[in-house]
């Protein structure tokens, strides 16, 4: 596995931790792209570390920014409660040190939009500023948000992967890679597919119309939507 710089120095941030203060923004970023139209109400559960360091490293100011899209270096970071009320955006934190998680920097995040659709979305802080999303909705996932990547949901019928790699291609996406989870064969499933290109707006619109898909959410790296 190779190594990059990112990965000996860490992030550019606000704050003591980059796993406690730029990987739970992170993590809580990739979360608020899944909720259409933007989350209108959150709930954090805090788990292992996180749970016992939370305040003091900042934590829970870094979830709430990033829920609403603020880079790790952003001085308003420390302001991210008053700007979640001056938004109406509805916030709990819940402390949960019980539960035995895999790792020890585990967040678990319930999003509503205000048409009332939730997602709830697990993740971990991997160090440096680096994280995963480990599940959505209940189905475990594998997901950097290091890539441009488009998530889907839908059907587990026939043709449907199909179609959303065909349109990719014709919008001139590369994959780079590309993941189908699924809990029951038939039932609802998630195809993540992280691309060398951006997305388009567009491509994503055509994939959602097909009739077996339920959603589709387009992911784009921080570095190339907030700066």
């Amino acid at each position: 596995m190779s190594t990059g710089i990112f990965d000996i120095i860490g992030p550019n941030m606000i704050g003591p931790s980059s796993s406690h203060t730029a990987g739970a923004l992170r993590i809580a970023y990739l979360a608020g792209r899944l909720i259409h139209g933007g989350a209108k109400r959150v709930e954090f559960t805090l788990y292992g570390s996180f749970a016992h360091t939370y305040r003091g490293h900042g934590t829970d100011r870094a979830l709430l920014a990033g829920v609403m899209g603020l880079a790790p270096d952003d001085r308003r970071i420390r302001d991210s409660f008053r700007m979640a009320e001056e938004r109406g955006l509805q916030y709990q934190f819940h402390i949960d040190t019980k539960t035995e998680v895999e790792h020890p920097n585990t967040v678990g995040i319930l999003l509503a939009g205000a048409d009332g659709h939730e997602v709830h979305v697990t993740g971990v802080s991997i160090g440096g500023g680096s994280v995963r999303l480990r599940e959505l909705d209940g189905v475990e996932i594998d997901l950097s948000g290091e890539y441009d990547t488009i998530v889907v949901k839908q059907y587990d019928k026939p043709g449907v992967v199909a179609f959303i790699t065909k349109t990719l291609s014709e919008s001139g996406v590369n994959i780079a890679f590309m993941r189908l989870y699924r809990e029951n064969r038939g039932k609802l499933a998630y195809t993540i597919v992280e691309a060398d290109q951006p997305i388009r707006r567009e491509t994503v619109r055509t994939i959602f119309e097909h009739p077996d898909i339920v959603a589709a959410r387009r992911i784009t790296p921080r570095e190339e939507t907030d700066r």
